[in-house]
């Protein structure tokens, strides 16, 4: 069975198209549910008219899918609380003051 870790894991190689961090550094996975072969990702975008979305949605389901017994992968886009620097982890924190994003 896939594990919660293993869906974080795989997220990590899906970068936001606006700036090159991964989504779950940079904050933008709200939650994550398994129910057998059913993934389910609440994702939010950095901003609300990201012309990319469908994108980064296509990006982060294909990689859910790509994980052993994963059949079905829904990507849920959540916009309650909106995105800020500060909800990135420390190591997005980083990269972003390195792009000069005030965190």
């Amino acid at each position: 069975m896939v594990t919660e870790q293993a869906v974080y894991e795989v997220l990590q190689t899906c970068y936001d198209p606006e700036i090159p961090v991964n989504i779950v550094d940079l904050g933008l996975v709200y939650g994550v549910s398994i129910d057998g072969p059913a993934v389910v990702v609440d994702l939010t975008l950095t901003s609300v008219g990201c012309p990319l979305a469908g994108e980064l949605v296509a990006q982060v389901r294909n990689a859910v899918l790509s994980l052993e017994s994963i059949e079905e992968s829904t990507v849920n886009l959540v916009w309650s609380p909106p995105w800020m620097p500060s909800m990135a982890t420390e190591e997005g924190k980083q990269l972003l003051a390195m792009m000069g994003v005030p965190v």
